[in-house]
């Protein structure tokens, strides 16, 4: 059956302590702000954003080329969007799934699918090797069937992504519940290759590595515009201005600082809870020993995994628009939210009845109409940017910093060479069509999950464009 959107007053109960601050943010070894730039300075390189876009360009920079100094400056303190409210799983793919990069790029899958092997083990390699604790862990993820629709389709995926290099398992119903027990698993497509991790030490341990190498740091430091000033590039923060030979654009969700960028992504937000410590007799009662990732199958998907200290991360169902790409602390919070996704929750695992929430939180996704990544140039290639990544940003960020690092070096390569980077996604239209398009297309995926998967007219028009929405 479908989910239930209504809480009970049993369900609203075990919010009732909540906390509004992002659980991953919610730690003491925070590290202190970086200094405000109050001065006038000149780069070989500046990266503009203190996400995972910004901190691996800026690293990998550094690493390729210790001799280049690099600058990186954040509007506010690095991870406190995206990187350090998500849900911490760092996939693979660099296509945002195997389905979809198939029906976009048939030809390159093989070759994205071991590009994305290799980045993930390259995203191990880094947490090794700069000593990051994050937990980071290669716990691969299971994609639940929880309507008898869903079964089929999960089942005859794992035969079309054998050629590609993707080696994924069919559970039935009774090898699921060995692993996790929910009465709503029907059935379960296992990835090996995936891992977990605490996204805002991640981000904190790259932060540190960046220093470590010589990357200089500035935070609550906002660019406020970028002028072309001939062989280098002037940008503008309030209190001071950089002069940079190159400039790598990591502003994800947050309005880009070339305008036309901004018919490209719209921001989604999403939102998450976050249970108190199980105890062992609840730990027992749902399994899940092996801490694997786990996301539903339905177009309206929860995604949920364990954390070190016992909890359930459990997030997604809504993806919301807010008109004139909103975007701000306003929309961080989202009662609504919060109470149908403590719900679905307890529909998922009735026998956690009583577990309270510690923490629930929002945070915006840079979200593009093909899903995945996209890459270009600006100011005579001076300037590359990387966005687009619709919430697999963890993992596929590593790989969109390289690329941009080769489009600012004139290097041809094995990245640039893609099909999925020479090319974009379609614009989104402009306001007030774009809201009304994107909340028919949210209503209509709402509609097709509770009429076993039926795609209507307006969505059938979609697949056939490539188009589409997604958190």
């Amino acid at each position: 059956m479908p989910f239930a959107n209504k809480p009970t007053t049993k369900t609203l109960a075990s919010l009732a302590n909540v906390s509004l601050t992002p659980f991953w943010l919610d730690d003491k070894k925070k590290p202190a702000s970086a200094p405000v730039l109050t001065d006038q300075i000149s780069t070989d390189l500046l990266v503009i954003g203190g996400g995972y876009s910004g901190l691996w360009t800026a690293l990998q920079a550094r690493e390729a080329n210790p001799a280049r100094d690099v600058v990186l400056i954040e509007a506010g303190a690095s991870a406190n969007a995206a990187s350090g409210r998500n849900g911490g799983f760092v996939a693979a793919s660099l296509t945002h799934g195997f389905e979809n990069g198939k029906a976009r790029w048939p030809g390159q899958m093989s070759e994205l699918t071991a590009l994305g092997h290799s980045n993930l083990q390259g995203i191990a390699d880094a947490v090794r090797h700069y000593q990051i604790e994050c937990d980071f862990m290669m716990s691969g993820e299971l994609t639940v069937a929880t309507e008898p629709y869903q079964v089929e389709i999960l089942r005859a995926a794992s035969v079309r992504a054998e050629p590609y290099g993707e080696k994924l398992t069919w559970m039935d119903a009774g090898q699921v519940q060995q692993q996790v027990h929910s009465p709503t698993y029907l059935g379960a497509l296992f990835n090996p290759i995936g891992a977990m991790v605490n996204p805002a030490r991640l981000a904190w341990g790259l932060r540190r590595a960046c220093l470590e190498t010589g990357v200089r740091i500035f935070e609550n430091t906002p660019a406020t515009g970028i002028r072309d000033a001939g062989n280098e590039l002037l940008t503008n923060t309030p209190y001071g201005s950089i002069r940079a030979r190159r400039i790598a654009l990591g502003t994800n969700a947050f309005q880009p600082l070339i305008k036309r960028l901004s018919h490209y992504v719209v921001p989604v937000y999403d939102y998450v809870l976050m249970t108190e410590a199980l105890t062992a007799s609840q730990r027992e009662a749902i399994g899940w020993n092996n801490r694997q990732g786990i996301a539903d199958a339905a177009n309206q998907f929860h995604y949920y995994r364990t954390t070190a200290d016992g909890r359930i991360l459990w997030g997604g169902y809504d993806a919301i628009y807010y008109q004139n790409n909103g975007v701000g602390p306003q929309f961080d919070v989202s009662w609504k939210s919060f109470g149908k996704l403590a719900e679905h929750f307890f529909q998922t695992f009735p026998q956690l009845e009583g577990l309270s929430f510690t923490h629930a939180w929002g945070g915006a996704i840079d979200t593009c109409s093909r899903f995945s990544p996209f890459w270009g140039t600006a100011c005579a290639g001076k300037l590359a940017y990387s966005l687009g990544f619709t919430g697999l940003g963890v993992g596929a960020t590593r790989f969109g910093a390289q690329v941009m690092l080769d489009l600012l070096d004139g290097v041809s390569s094995q990245r640039t060479s893609l099909k999925m980077v020479q090319t974009k996604p379609m614009p989104f239209p402009p306001e007030p069509v774009r809201s009304a398009v994107i909340n028919l297309t949210r209503g209509s995926l709402d509609r097709a999950d509770q009429n076993l998967g039926n795609r209507n007219f307006w969505l059938r028009t979609l697949d056939a464009f490539g188009l589409g929405f997604d958190s």
